[in-house]
């Protein structure tokens, strides 16, 4: 897969769920299963089949959980 060149993934906007799995230490699986159960979060954009998670938004969604 091809990287964008000088696009740091804390400066990108969205992220796809294995960048962002990356990025926020979470595993895959869990992380799907946290977009599926908040669809209407405000964090989860869809595009066709692919899911991309607004980074800003699921920081401060993560920020009000106690655990996941």
């Amino acid at each position: 897969m091809a990287e964008e060149v000088g696009i740091s993934v804390k400066d990108k906007v969205c992220l796809t769920i294995e960048k962002a799995s990356r990025y926020f230490g979470i595993g895959e699986k869990k992380l799907r299963r946290l977009v599926n159960s908040n669809l209407d979060s405000g964090f989860v954009i869809q595009n066709g089949v692919k899911i991309l998670i607004k980074r800003q938004r699921f920081e401060q969604f993560l920020d009000n959980l106690p655990s996941i």
